[in-house]
């Protein structure tokens, strides 16, 4: 069955050529590959503004590319986030770029008064965070708190689940055979939409 899925690549640098650049086009091409309509949003490359205050967050008006961005969401039966760990949690590009998107209004409500609507609810994600560190080490040691942050205070929050990730340790260290893998298991991943 084709599903509609989205794949944010989050990696700061414009430039690309990253392995979360690698990891992102080998999702979409398992994916497109399967007959699945993958779209790509590249947040170093949008033109947004940051959010500066609780005004601006609830009632501002999103500019086009945020704009966008919430109609591929909006459309999206499933949304991969693919990111690099900095300082222990995604870059601040992305963090502004979430701010953005994940609005009252457009991912959640709260205007009735009994708690909070959950208006992406229906969805499933998977978030891809690469990093320096053994991937065990992050989730044990370090609680995988940047990537529970991100699970729960923005994805769940606004109805998105299941949410599974693949995190990636050690890339530096790899070897051309281990990015390999890491690959395929990508585009496996997007074959499968999930």
């Amino acid at each position: 069955m084709s599903k509609r899925i989205l794949v944010i690549q989050g990696h700061p640098d414009p430039a690309g050529g990253h392995f979360c650049h690698a990891l992102a086009e080998a999702y979409v091409q398992g994916g497109r590959e399967a007959g699945h309509e993958v779209r790509l949003v590249e947040v170093a490359t949008l033109d947004f503004p940051l959010l500066r205050s609780k005004e601006e967050f609830d009632n501002g008006t999103p500019v086009e590319a945020i704009r966008q961005a919430q109609e591929s969401i909006a459309g999206a039966g499933h949304v991969v986030i693919v990111y690099p760990l900095w300082l222990g949690t995604m870059p601040a590009l992305l963090k502004a770029f979430l701010e953005q998107v994940f609005r009252p209004q457009f991912a959640f409500d709260l205007s009735n008064g009994k708690g909070w609507h959950k208006r992406l609810s229906g969805k499933s994600a998977r978030i891809v965070v690469t990093m320096g560190m053994p991937a065990l080490i992050y989730r044990w040691y370090f609680g995988a708190h940047g990537l529970k942050s991100l699970k729960r205070s923005i994805l769940s929050f606004s109805g998105i689940g299941p949410i599974r990730d693949s995190l990636i340790g050690m890339v530096e260290a790899e070897d051309g055979e281990q990015r390999g893998r890491w690959l395929e298991t990508m585009r496996r991943l997007g074959r499968e939409g999930r």
